[in-house]
């Protein structure tokens, strides 16, 4: 990122447009619209006035070396995932722990609501001015997609083969599979459960290994 770059998205961190900020810095639109598009770059004189402006250092602007103080502010993201994962662990545990207990359907959606809170959780992270982003993006994912589609799948797999095996309503919605018919199908959902959960893993794993190696350029 140069300082193009840099310019802009303080601009937009602002929610200022290019008009504005020419008008707070005294030059043209035009002038800030070249800044941004690499055209032409500020003398130092505009430098300090939009380091002034946005509040930071002048070495940030020219070399993007973040200031102490700024960059000690933001949080990491990662954060928000950790407690996010905890959530949701303790959403599917909670769960699993009332419909043993009382074999209620209340049970699923005591699950699914510390499910949302903890996903909530993670997606703040990722909407505020926090650092690491893509790293909490793929730390969160890795253990979640094993936690958060358990309670929907399994409901899911508990209405299919209630049906197929005349009950109707009686504990379709339980936040574990059931075994209704035959060891067989039960056996089915955890294989099926195991190599999807799996599968997604692998997929997020390829995904955000580098694709070449360093100092080589991508094809």
């Amino acid at each position: 990122m140069d300082i193009a770059d840099r310019i802009q998205n303080l601009r937009k961190s602002r929610g200022i447009s290019q008009e504005e900020l020419a008008d707070k810095i005294g030059v043209s639109r035009q002038a800030v619209s070249k800044w941004e598009s690499k055209q032409s770059t500020p003398d130092i004189e505009k430098i300090i006035l939009l380091s002034d402006y946005f509040e930071t250092t002048t070495d940030y602007l020219l070399k993007g070396i973040e200031p102490v103080g700024e960059s000690g502010k933001q949080r990491s993201a990662v954060l928000f995932t950790v407690a996010g994962t905890v959530f949701n662990a303790i959403g599917l545990v909670s769960s699993v722990f009332i419909w043993l207990e009382r074999q209620t359907v209340y049970a699923v959606g005591v699950g699914l609501a510390i499910m949302l809170l903890g996903t909530g959780i993670f997606l703040a992270g990722q909407f505020t001015g926090t650092k690491d982003k893509a790293r909490a993006r793929r730390l969160f994912l890795l253990p979640n997609v094993w936690i958060l589609p358990f309670i929907p799948l399994s409901c899911c797999f508990n209405i299919l083969d209630g049906w197929a095996g005349g009950l109707w309503f009686w504990g379709r919605l339980a936040p574990i599979p059931l075994l209704w018919n035959s060891v067989r199908t039960y056996m089915i959902f955890w294989a099926g459960y195991i190599l999807l959960c799996a599968a997604a893993d692998i997929l997020l794993a390829r995904k955000t290994r580098p694709s070449s190696s360093p100092g080589r350029p991508c094809p």
